[in-house]
Formats: structure tokens, C-alpha cells, sequence
């Protein structure tokens, strides 16, 4: 029988590992699991566990983008648990941060601001800012989910600082995202507007559209919720002009509902009937009998409030 060259082994499962990141950053989970999975079988035959921490830390971070929360939990756990074992505190930082995202997502906001909380005391004792900045992001998500939104804030704010001191613009714009959606949520419609408005400079800047089309659509409902109808409709009317570029019906449809509303809110039902009607066109496009339900009802309201009884009964007998 030919011995097993250790050397040998720990190339083949290094080798196997990189194949394992590589397919996992292009998208390809199924294959990055196989890889990852063959790495750590080696690795623990090797009682190698530096190789065997990364491997397990891999296969967290591939279910956890596969949305299987639970199998990112388990392999995250045995990640951390190695990590501490052999005072690997990168190593446990990584642990921590995957277990407090698995956990949210899992909606144990408790355990997920715990792991949180302890991935940040790691990341500043390593003097690591991107971990930091991600950590601070992670707790402002978990607490925004327990609707503890001051405290949402100011992690947020504070990831938002580091962020623009490291020059990460991907990251800041998710942050500012987060932030107008915190302070939506509190009701502080005039710094939402704010955080939006700086999101959607990024997007335009880097000419994302899919972003550019959610930060419009979030502005409109803000101002409508200040009350500035005139500026709402103005964020609708770009929302949909995007929509109708990229051809996303459904988006078209819901953007074409906000508008009749907010033009009922500003007392111009022609207009309000108008935006209704092409929305029922594109709800019977996309074949949506429950939108379009929605559309005729509308319709009849704002037919009913501008006089005009007769079309109102007409829309009232299609429903």
C-alpha cells in the first residue's frame, strides 16, 4: 500500500477550498458546497484545523446565501467553536459576524444582536474597520427589526462614518438606504427623505437602475407623507419612466396605483382617474384579476368624486 504524502493531501485540499471560494463568489452554490465540503473531509483527516475552521466558515456563507439559515447556523457554530479553540480571532469574527446575519434571518433578534455585539468587540480588538463597518451595519438591521429604531440609528450612523472614511461607496449606499428606512419607520419623514435623496445621488452616479427605481419609489411615498404631493408625484412620474424603460410591468402597475392616490390626495381626480385606467390596462396585461379588482374600485371612487355617476356604475358592473 502507497503511504498518503501529507504534503500532497494539504495541496489537494488548499486546491479544493480556492474552488470552493471561486465557485461560491460566481454564483455557483451547488458547486461551491461540493468543493468545500471534499476540503473538509481532508482537512480533518489532516487534523488541520486552521483548514478545517475555513472550510466549515465557507459552507456557512454559501447556505447562508442559499437562505438555508439553519445549516449557515450549524456550520457557522462549528466554525467559531475551532476558531476558539486554536485563538483564531479573525477567525472567530468571521464566526460571529455569519451567526448574528443567520439569526436575524431566522428573526431570533436577540441571539443575532448578541453575536453581533461580540463580532464588533472582535473586529476593534483586531483594529479591523471593514469587519467593524460591517458589524455596526448587522446590529442596526437587527434592531430595526425588533423596531428599535433609535438605537437602528445610530449603528447605522456609525457604520455610515467608517464607511465614507475606507471609501467603500457600495456599502454606503446600502447604508443610506438603511437609514432613510429607519427613519421612515420612526416617522421622521424629513431625515428619510434626506438619507433617500443621498442614496439615489450614488445610484444615478453609478448608473444603477435597479436601485435608482427603488430609492424614487421610496421618496415619492415619503413626501407623500409630508404631504408634498406636488414633489411625490414628480418621484412617481421618474419611477415610471424607468419602469417602462426596463419593460417591469409589475412595477409599472404599482408605481401607476401611487399616483392615482396621491393625485386623489391633491384633489385632481382627472388625473387620479387617468393613472387608474392604465393601471387596470397593464394589471389585464399581466392577467392580475386581483389588480385589476383593485384598479375598478378605484376607478369607480374617483368616478363617483368627480361626478361622473354613469362611468362609476361602469366600472362598478366589471368588477
Amino acid at each position: 500500500m502507497v503511504p498518503v504524502n501529507p504534503g500532497s493531501l494539504k495541496a489537494e485540499a488548499d486546491k479544493l477550498l480556492k474552488q470552493g471560494v471561486d465557485s461560491y463568489q460566481t454564483g455557483q452554490y451547488e458547486v461551491a458546497i461540493k468543493f468545500s465540503q471534499q476540503s473538509l473531509a481532508l482537512y480533518q483527516k489532516l487534523q488541520d484545523p486552521q483548514g478545517e475552521g475555513q472550510a466549515l466558515g465557507n459552507l456557512g456563507a454559501i447556505h447562508y446565501a442559499l437562505k438555508d439559515y439553519t445549516k449557515a447556523v450549524d456550520y457557522s457554530q462549528r466554525r467559531l467553536d475551532i476558531a476558539r479553540d486554536t485563538g483564531d480571532l479573525r477567525g472567530e469574527g468571521q464566526g460571529l459576524g455569519n451567526l448574528g446575519n443567520a439569526y436575524r434571518h431566522l428573526k431570533d433578534h436577540d441571539k443575532a444582536i448578541t453575536y453581533s455585539q461580540r463580532n464588533l468587540l472582535v473586529a476593534r480588538e483586531l483594529g479591523d474597520k471593514r469587519a467593524e463597518m460591517a458589524a455596526l451595519n448587522n446590529l442596526g438591521l437587527a434592531y430595526k427589526a425588533l423596531k428599535d429604531y433609535v438605537s437602528a440609528i445610530d449603528h447605522e450612523r456609525q457604520s455610515l462614518e467608517i464607511a465614507r472614511e475606507i471609501g467603500d461607496q457600495q456599502v454606503e449606499g446600502q447604508i443610506l438606504k438603511n437609514l432613510g428606512n429607519a427613519y421612515y419607520a420612526l416617522g421622521d419623514y424629513l431625515q428619510a427623505a434626506d438619507y433617500y435623496e443621498q442614496r439615489l445621488k450614488l445610484a444615478q452616479e453609478g448608473k444603477d437602475r435597479r436601485v435608482e427605481s427603488q430609492i424614487l419609489k421610496s421618496l415619492g411615498s415619503t413626501y407623500h407623507a409630508l404631504g408634498d404631493y406636488r414633489r411625490a408625484i414628480s418621484y412617481f412620474q421618474q419611477r415610471l419612466e424607468i419602469a417602462r424603460l426596463i419593460k417591469d410591468a409589475r412595477g409599472e402597475e404599482q408605481i401607476l396605483g401611487y399616483l392615482g392616490v396621491v393625485y386623489e390626495a391633491l384633489g385632481d381626480y382627472e388625473k387620479a382617474v387617468e393613472a387608474y385606467e392604465q393601471r387596470l390596462m397593464v394589471a389585464r396585461q399581466l392577467k392580475d384579476p386581483q389588480v385589476e379588482r383593485q384598479s375598478l374600485g378605484s376607478l369607480q371612487v374617483a368616478c363617483y368624486a368627480i361626478g361622473n355617476y354613469a362611468k362609476a356604475m361602469e366600472y362598478s358592473l366589471s368588477k
